[in-house]
């Protein structure tokens, strides 16, 4: 008998799948940006929607931060977007993705590290000869280096500055400053302590 003769109940048609995975249409970027402080991500969204949205909400404070670590905008925007790159790589092996803007914070301060060894070794080697002629990045951040606070904290020791910029500049707790360091919440007050004495020592003597 035809499927299509009276009295032969019809057979649900067969749908074969698409070949992707939805993607979960309750949640938008908004979620995500509304919870700037945790920077939470909703759950089920893969590497590329949930590194665009932290992209969109974090890249220019995380940029403001490296800045004050390792003291151009050039470097600092390499510093944030090569951070950006590694949590996208990354995605599918954290254990937990809520924390993701933790990670990155994390990311900078050590690539920022970095930075700062492999330039000390450079200017350590490097021939002397005429200065440099003031490139367009340091000239974007003129205002902020010719801050008396800004030319106090590139005096201070590279643990103590880390853990000031991340506290006053960053606006993190303890816990957090503990986490991007990579240190203990103990050993975050000493260098906090430390770098607000020698801070105000600087100052003085530059007034």
């Amino acid at each position: 008998m035809h499927p299509n003769e009276p009295g032969k109940p019809q057979e649900p048609e067969e749908r074969k799948p698409s070949g992707k995975a939805a993607r979960p249409t309750d949640v938008t970027t908004e979620t995500l940006l509304a919870d700037r402080s945790m920077g939470a991500v909703p759950v089920g969204w893969d590497a590329d929607m949930a590194v665009t949205a932290l992209y969109s909400a974090h890249f220019r404070s995380l940029v403001r931060l490296a800045v004050l670590l390792v003291r151009d905008m050039a470097t600092a925007e390499e510093v944030v977007q090569d951070a950006f790159v590694a949590i996208h790589g990354a995605w599918r092996r954290l254990r937990d993705p809520d924390k993701a803007l933790a990670y990155l914070r994390q990311s900078v301060v050590n690539r920022s590290r970095s930075v700062l060894r492999h330039r000390a070794v450079v200017e350590k080697y490097a021939p002397k000869g005429l200065p440099d002629a003031p490139s367009a990045e340091n000239g974007a951040i003129g205002e902020l280096e010719r801050s008396a606070v800004i030319e106090a904290l590139r005096a201070l020791p590279t643990r103590q500055r880390e853990a000031l910029v991340l506290r006053y500049y960053g606006d993190l707790s303890e816990a957090e400053i503990a986490h991007a360091m990579g240190i203990s919440k103990g050993a975050v007050k000493s260098h906090t302590a430390r770098g607000m004495a020698a801070l105000r020592s600087v100052l003085e003597k530059m007034s």
